[in-house]
């Protein structure tokens, strides 16, 4: 949750001085804004590197130590480009609170350049996750409300369909209730917590020539029900995309995945709707781009179940 206490005066002078600080050798490569995030900033620096420091949540900071402490080991495993940590920033008199150095990741956010190259978008989106979703060990993070049984998220669900419905940004809610439906009532995830990303929405995955080239913000990294990551190809995906995604993703899903996970890209794609209203209102926090990807995931999942 955005918490307006937490909100730092993040400018070009602060970060350079705390590079001189902590980490000399750096600061005076060329230093630019590329994003402002949910919990981080996002500074280009250099070519190859990037500074993330939290500002506007309190929960930040936890997240960034996570991929500190967990990006480094699977990225070598993961066919995608994405950010790994290089360098930890301390808490300072400066800036009481952590940051990170991390390698830059080149590409377009989906939610501005989808991916249009559906079939060669699934193989890859596919590839990345089979091999992210491996048994996580003992210790691994849990997830932020995410990645468990669906049930217990009925509350939620039917807080944001009314909430959209009353916006008029849902045509058909009843179809929506029938997917979440069908969704809750498929079994639990019984196998072994796997490592997730948890937050794939288009804003956290990058596009070039028409396909995926990178995936970003590892805060939301834990281990869970794989269906939370499958979710991703009906809002990530373009219409022919989605069976292909899932014909290649490896080890195949079972059926009760398939139906979570539809559930899981409901709340996802209610969540983008809301989200891009805001942003079309000029409310804080608000993204228009997330409309029309959340949109067209709603009605993909509806005909879903005919």
């Amino acid at each position: 949750m955005t918490d307006p206490h937490a909100r730092a005066d993040l400018t070009p002078g602060l970060i350079r001085a705390l590079l001189r600080d902590q980490h000399p050798d750096l600061a005076d490569l060329p230093l630019s804004l590329a994003a402002r995030g949910w919990d981080n900033q996002l500074w280009r620096l250099g070519d190859g590197l990037a500074v993330r420091l939290p500002w506007a949540t309190s929960s930040a900071d936890e997240l960034l130590l996570k991929e500190h402490a967990w990006v480094p080991g699977l990225a070598p495993g993961l066919p995608l480009p994405v950010p790994v940590p290089q360098r930890l920033g301390v808490p300072s008199e400066r800036f009481p609170r952590p940051w990170l150095v991390t390698t830059w990741v080149a590409g377009e956010p989906a939610d501005r350049v989808p991916a249009t190259r559906g079939e060669e978008a699934a193989d890859v989106l596919a590839r990345f996750l089979s091999a992210l979703h491996r048994p996580a060990p003992d210790g691994a993070p849990v997830g932020r409300g995410r990645g468990g049984p669906l049930g217990p998220y009925g509350q939620y669900f039917e807080r944001s369909l009314l909430d959209a419905v009353g916006r008029g940004l849902v045509a058909d809610p009843d179809g929506v209730r029938r997917v979440w439906a069908d969704a809750v009532a498929a079994p639990d995830w019984d196998g072994p917590a796997l490592w997730l990303h948890g937050d794939l929405h288009p804003a956290n995955v990058l596009t070039g020539n028409a396909t995926f080239c990178g995936v970003i913000d590892f805060g939301d990294l834990f281990a869970g029900d794989p269906a939370c990551d499958l979710a991703a190809a009906w809002i990530l995906l373009p219409d022919n995309g989605v069976d292909r995604f899932y014909a290649a993703y490896d080890p195949a899903p079972d059926a009760a995945t398939l139906r979570r996970a539809r559930g899981c890209a409901v709340l996802r794609a209610l969540s983008g709707l809301l989200i891009a209203d805001d942003g079309d209102r000029g409310l804080p926090n608000g993204k228009s781009t997330w409309g029309p990807p959340a949109r067209r995931s709603l009605e993909r999942l509806v005909a879903s179940l005919g």
